[in-house]
């Protein structure tokens, strides 16, 4: 199963109120494994970027004035994403900023119920406790001193990490579902273990058999193995 992680960067908080995306980060997963592909953007966001903004994310509209606008990448970020569920920290922030660009650049929505939202993940998993993605790296034990100021490649990289813990590890079904449904022609409710049509070879060599024999015998009669 192939899944995005995602996250973006923007300059405020409210697409509707004229802030736009700055930057967007994305790692896949293939079965709860990281592929090693990844999307990442800058995005000119045809406004100012507001000091608050700047402080959080270290762009500045020096940096940001010579990128593509949304429009320019809108469609290698659909083709990337695909039709993979998105893993998401607060997710219906993300999202809620993606359609706007993609309205704006006439372009098809992600549907919301796409959207895995990793902070809900978190309070159901432990409730009252903190759910901030920094917090999660320290219950975690995710090392994220690379994070000093907010960027989305990185923090998507760490979400992954987060992910993983939240749905028990890297493999949480340790590859048996897709075993078995690779054993009973893909339908995992039918499958039963069965016994080998053929029984396995012997792996002990004829030297090596002597040599435990030899061995029992040196045991005496009261060893175990004797009296079996």
């Amino acid at each position: 199963m192939r899944e995005i992680v995602l996250d973006t960067e923007t300059t405020g908080f409210d697409p509707e109120q004229g802030d736009r995306i700055v930057e967007i980060g994305a790692v896949e997963l293939w079965n709860h494994v990281a592929t090693g592909r990844h999307y990442h953007q800058y995005i000119n966001p045809e406004r100012s970027m507001p000091q608050e903004a700047f402080e959080v994310h270290g762009l500045g509209d020096d940096f940001l004035r010579d990128k593509p606008v949304f429009a320019q990448i809108a469609d290698d970020f659909l083709a990337f994403v695909g039709d993979a569920p998105l893993i998401i920290h607060n997710a219906s922030f993300d999202m809620k900023f993606l359609n706007a660009e993609l309205r704006w650049a006439k372009r098809p929505l992600l549907a919301i119920d796409r959207a895995v939202d990793t902070v809900g993940m978190a309070r159901k998993k432990f409730p009252g406790s903190p759910a901030s993605l920094d917090a999660l790296c320290r219950r975690f034990a995710i090392d994220n001193s690379a994070r000093t100021l907010h960027g989305a490649l990185l923090d998507s990289e760490i979400l992954a990490e987060v992910y993983l813990e939240l749905i028990g590890g890297k493999q949480p079904d340790f590859g048996l579902s897709q075993a078995q449904g690779a054993t009973a022609g893909g339908d995992d409710a039918d499958w039963r273990p069965g016994r080998r049509p053929e029984p396995l070879p012997p792996r002990l060599s004829d030297s090596e058999k002597a040599a435990h024999a030899a061995f029992v015998d040196r045991l005496g009669a009261n060893a175990l193995w004797s009296r079996v």
